[in-house]
């Protein structure tokens, strides 16, 4: 279960701090480790922080952005210390780790962290299912990646260990992954755009709204197949419509 959480780090820029990440998950026995556009490499730096987790380091993935890192996984939760303008669906940091334990049964999961100055950005939240909001004290918020990361990490293992205490039944609900997602959102805008819905000179929040509220529904498989063979039938020109074109050549 645990080798199915990846934890993800965009744009890191301080080569320590992905060596203490490494350590703060390997003693929470998470192992899955993504860099995603980082600024900077694993050097000396980032080994001797490690601590012992340098296999973590050795076995991490790099991608060139967010959408490769986590294309495959079914559930993503992003990481972010602020309210937005446009509100997303929030989780602590047990229930973050609860969804995490359990969905990780199935398949793959991401955990994703942001850059150590400003985090995510709008666009990359928008990639998540649920946002996670570590609630440090409003007078020092001061919570480095590493730190983030161990006590998320930690919130995973423990939901893990109350599972094996008390197993239940696995939820055998298939959800798309991100990849599948992102491919459903495009579709949707370029039938929304088609159809007049939305102007692409002036686009406004819609698909912004859109997204949230597809991302707060969790469309099962099925469910979203269902949902682009309804946006495939507007793309095809009805019969009615063809006929009406021919009468009028």
């Amino acid at each position: 279960m645990l080798e199915n959480i990846r934890i993800v780090l965009v744009g890191t820029s301080h080569s320590g701090n992905i060596g203490s990440a490494a350590r703060a998950m390997k003693t929470m026995g998470l192992s899955q480790l993504v860099l995603a556009a980082p600024r900077t490499e694993v050097d000396g730096h980032s080994m001797a922080l490690a601590a012992g987790a340098s296999d973590v380091l050795k076995n991490m993935v790099v991608t060139e952005d967010l959408p490769s890192a986590i294309a495959d996984c079914s559930l993503v939760i992003g990481t972010s210390a602020r309210s937005r303008t446009l509100s997303w669906p929030m989780l602590d940091a047990r229930e973050a780790g609860t969804k995490l334990a359990q969905e990780g049964q199935k398949g793959p999961v991401a955990l994703v962290f942001g850059r150590e100055n400003h985090g995510l950005n709008n666009e990359e939240l928008q990639m998540c299912h649920y946002h996670v909001c570590i609630p440090a004290n409003p007078e020092y918020s001061s919570l480095n990646l590493a730190q983030a990361v161990q006590l998320l990490s930690y919130e995973t293992r423990m939901a893990h260990l109350a599972m094996q205490q008390a197993p239940t039944e696995a939820d055998d609900t298939e959800y798309p992954n991100a990849e599948q997602m992102a491919s459903f959102y495009g579709h949707l805008e370029r039938v929304l755009l088609k159809t007049g819905f939305i102007i692409q000179a002036h686009p406004g929040q819609i698909m912004n709204k859109l997204r949230r509220l597809f991302n707060r529904a969790r469309p099962e498989q099925q469910e979203l197949n269902i949902l682009r063979g309804i946006l495939t039938s507007i793309e095809r020109p009805s019969p009615r419509n063809q006929a009406d074109d021919e009468a009028n050549r």
